[in-house]
């Protein structure tokens, strides 16, 4: 590994490798560290080496469980909420077409006592006419002929 560049044109530093900055001879830090990094080379290259299973995590399969129950929660209520809803409709209706039922019954009651009573009141002026003593035309004199006989 080397220092040179930035740091090691501004610091003085030539180069670091595995000798000590004070002294050309290795030093027994060097030498550790030294060992260290090769540990650490080797210990990276077996862990990228060596076979692995991909798990799927815990959480998720929880997750999905619970957002499953859920939705299967909101299906059957939305089933039972919509088939409640649809009996109440049902009902309602049955309820309106009774009401309008009813008012078609009286509309038409009413009708027939209108047309009675429209009858009645026909016949009643056709037996007037009938039952007159005098034409409509003779009526200015068969005044003048009562008012004779009173006087």
């Amino acid at each position: 590994m080397s220092f040179k560049g930035e740091v090691g044109a501004e610091s003085g530093v030539s180069e670091v490798r595995g000798v000590s900055k004070f002294t050309d001879e290795p030093g027994e830090l060097d030498e550790a560290l030294q060992d260290f990094r090769l540990s650490v080379h080797a210990w990276s290259e077996a862990a990228f080496i060596r076979p692995r299973t991909a798990v799927e995590p815990a959480r998720r399969r929880i997750w999905r469980f619970a957002a499953g129950w859920a939705l299967g929660c909101v299906l059957v209520a939305g089933s039972v909420s919509g088939g409640v809803f649809y009996k109440h409709h049902l009902n309602e209706m049955k309820v309106t077409q009774a009401r309008i039922a009813d008012q078609q019954k009286l509309l038409a009651e009413e009708r027939s006592r209108q047309a009675q009573s429209e009858e009645e009141d026909l016949l009643a002026k056709v037996d007037r006419d009938v039952s007159r003593e005098v034409p409509t035309a003779m009526e200015p004199l068969a005044r003048l002929m009562v008012e004779d006989e009173n006087q």
